[in-house]
């Protein structure tokens, strides 16, 4: 089984109870290889300029309260 077809043709004969946590394992995959880029891009570097700009942002007061833009949406 190694083509995109064949896996989903698999999982369409799963179990709906195996079919949701698969779903949850790939979601916990994703979301680790997720967290392992962003790990990697702030060693790296990438992330040093967008963080420079954050902190200005934040001392110069250029910042809302994340309540608040929820509740303005």
């Amino acid at each position: 089984m190694n083509t995109r077809l064949e896996i989903e043709s698999a999982i369409e004969q799963l179990p709906e109870g195996e079919v949701r946590n698969l779903a949850k394992w790939l979601q916990e995959y994703l979301d680790k290889k997720w967290d392992r880029q962003i790990e990697a891009d702030f060693a790296s570097g990438k992330l040093a300029r967008l963080i420079a700009r954050a902190e200005e942002d934040i001392a110069r007061g250029n910042v809302r309260d994340l309540d608040e833009v929820l509740r303005n949406g």
